[in-house]
């Protein structure tokens, strides 16, 4: 039986994510932990499922380590980049392979990036892991008018993945 969102989030008992936008748990925290010369441990791998919905978005953030998406169920998703060098990169994650869609993809390190179900979608379950694990410490949302003044060709699309910020 095909499940909607909202079954979803009840089933996978997810929960807004704060900032970001959508829906989230944390699936996998490894139980050994690393401590890099930031000051803090962070655990040797992390793993969440994330749900995103025709009212949700994933606004612009970085990390300072690596991300890998994966796409489980639902609406292709479209992925945003805007890297260090400036340039942008559109890639689209969905189950059909055959039209360019990845089901697995990685986003670097220090690169702004945000996400969005494609025109038209309902809802798309996905999940990323990061090695090292994910801790709010290595999380930087974007600031739309400091992201306008370093990417100004791209102010329509962070308009668009961005919230205003008081």
């Amino acid at each position: 039986m095909p499940f909607s969102g909202t079954e979803l989030i009840k089933f996978l008992k997810l929960e807004p994510l704060p900032l970001e936008g959508g829906y989230f748990k944390r699936s996998f925290q490894s139980t050994q932990s690393i401590e890099l010369g930031k000051g803090y441990e962070q655990p040797l791998g992390t793993g969440i499922y994330f749900l995103l919905t025709k009212d949700s978005f994933s606004a612009l953030h970085r990390l300072i380590e690596d991300e890998v998406y994966h796409f489980y169920l639902g609406d292709p998703v479209e992925l945003i980049e805007l890297s260090p060098t400036l340039d942008m990169k559109r890639t689209f994650l969905g189950q059909n392979l055959a039209a360019g869609q990845l089901v697995q993809y990685p986003v670097l390190k220090n690169t702004w990036h945000g996400s969005r179900l494609i025109e038209g979608g309902a809802w798309a379950l996905l999940g990323t892991t990061m090695a090292p694990g994910f801790v709010w410490e290595d999380f930087e949302l974007g600031n739309r008018e400091h992201l306008i003044s370093i990417y100004p060709k791209h102010k329509q699309l962070i308009l668009e993945l961005t919230r205003e910020q008081s």
